[in-house]
């Protein structure tokens, strides 16, 4: 069949550091070939390459027959390629439709067609099962609702190629299986799909081929995507993987978070009680909108609770914002580590300080100095790759992560609540944020962790709360706790 897209010889480099090694690469038409690596591997600048944001340094690229050297995304978008981006690109003051459109909004005698611009952006929204008034102004949406408005973007392109870097990361199971439904409806018309993820259970239900890249270079091509999840992370990291897991210790006696009758805001969660152990890893899943996020933002004085009570260590917290948590040693671990997490311009030194700037400063003052030394050890505890002071922003989103884990866990918190801990993170760097989290529950943490991701919820957990439709819907042991017994209580 002949190629939709054709790559020859594509290499970039940054100064002296080469991140792309002479790539080739055919996609046809109405197939989905999946693109894997860890976080480094050059998905992201290939991908960049391909859709106009980046330039590359060398080879050449032909499009629907035809040469292919667009100078930025418009002009990529204008001959047909879209690109939907892991990090949400929505503008928060527009409505969903003028987000979907932005750029090219419909006009209708020199001005703005605002009744063509929302039909079209309700089309694209009931494509994927949406339900959201497209003059709706996208603040206040959840993270999985606004990355399914940027795919629904993309939808209204028409395009022949699309790229889909990591597009269901903030998606539960239902609204996973909506975007593969309109996927098989892209592929039947033609259109060539690029697909990200580290999600590898997605891969042999989507993709018709397989592409791993690792360190810049194109190491291994599969001809089938219903490889065996062991055979594509050992081409990715480069050496066998015995484990995806850390073995789970046994909890410790003692009761440390109790949740009691918890109900929070109109519409978020209600009456919901349970409570972890020392050492005990306590997981929480459940479909996009269940109410999981709410809860744990709620535990940690981040959202407003309405009745019930939380009590630690046999004490009732009052939390008035997360500033009284975290002095009581509750800590939340965000699912958006990009705007909640890190501050992107900041160094990693000032990251990992800024909660114990009364730890590290002297005699009330600060030093760089002292904020680096303070941040070293940390560094090299958790393993980031980075020095102290470049920008976090310049980090993969797994040693993101970590900075995160470390500015906290430097203060020695008794319960530890991960949103979402390895959204978007590839392999090899969620095996050591799950050793991190089992080195927490030795150490007698009580762990709350909130996963869309089942295998990973399953993996971590000793009990799994299962919440639907803002409720509780049960509590499962580690011996009861199955992919197919969450989702019988996920979808109750």
């Amino acid at each position: 069949m002949t190629s939709l897209l054709s790559l020859n010889g594509i290499a970039k480099s940054y100064g002296p550091i080469r991140v792309l090694h002479g790539i080739d690469l055919d996609i046809r038409p109405g197939e989905v070939v999946a693109l894997l690596g860890e976080n480094g591997a050059g998905k992201s600048t290939l991908s960049n390459i391909i859709s106009g944001t980046v330039q590359p340094g060398a080879g050449s690229m032909t499009f629907q027959g035809r040469a292919y050297a667009p100078a930025s995304p418009r002009e990529a978008m204008d001959a047909g390629v879209g690109m939907i981006h892991q990090e949400l690109k929505l503008l928060p003051a527009l409505s969903v439709a003028e987000n979907i459109f932005v750029g090219r909004y419909p006009m209708k005698a020199g001005r703005l067609d605002r009744r063509e611009m929302e039909a079209r952006a309700q089309a694209g929204l009931e494509r994927l099962g949406l339900d959201i008034a497209p003059d709706r102004v996208v603040e206040g949406l959840s993270t999985g609702r606004q990355q399914l408005i940027e795919i629904a973007k993309a939808l209204t392109l028409n395009a022949r190629l699309l790229i889909l870097d990591e597009p269901t990361a903030a998606l539960g199971g239902e609204e996973t299986q909506l975007l593969f439904r309109q996927i098989e409806r892209l592929k039947a018309d033609g259109v060539g799909i690029i697909y990200i993820s580290h999600r590898l259970d997605e891969i042999r239900q989507i993709a018709d081929r397989i592409v791993v890249m690792r360190d810049g270079a194109k190491v291994q091509e599969f001809d089938r995507g219903d490889v065996p999840v062991r055979q594509i992370v050992e081409a990715m990291v480069g050496r066998s993987l015995e484990r995806m897991f850390p073995t789970v210790p046994e909890p410790l006696p003692g009761v440390v978070l109790e949740v009691k009758a918890l109900t929070g805001a109109p519409g978020t969660f209600q009456d919901v009680s349970f409570q972890v152990q020392r050492g005990e890893v306590f997981g929480i899943a459940g479909l996009m909108g269940a109410g999981r996020t709410e809860l744990v933002r709620a535990i940690t004085g981040a959202d407003p609770v309405r009745s019930g009570e939380i009590r630690l260590n046999g004490d009732v917290l009052r939390l008035r914002d997360p500033s009284d948590a975290i002095r009581k040693g509750v800590v939340l671990v965000p699912e958006d580590r990009k705007l909640q997490g890190v501050v992107l311009d900041h160094s990693i030194a000032e990251n990992i300080a800024y909660p114990s700037l009364k730890q590290v400063a002297q005699g009330g003052w600060l030093s760089s100095r002292r904020v680096t030394e303070f941040a070293e050890g940390l560094i090299g505890r958790f393993g980031v790759k980075g020095r102290a002071g470049q920008n976090a922003g310049e980090l993969s989103g797994g040693n993101q992560q970590k900075v995160v884990l470390a500015k906290w866990l430097a203060k020695d918190p008794g319960v530890v609540v991960l949103d979402e801990p390895t959204r978007g993170i590839d392999v090899g760097a969620r095996s050591s944020i799950y050793e991190l989290i089992m080195e927490l529950a030795r150490k007698g943490v009580a762990v709350i962790v909130v996963s869309s991701d089942l295998e990973e919820v399953l993996g971590v957990s000793h009990r799994i709360m299962v919440m639907a439709q803002g409720r509780q819907a049960g509590i499962l042991s580690r011996d009861q706790a199955n992919d197919v017994a969450i989702m019988e209580l996920a979808t109750s």
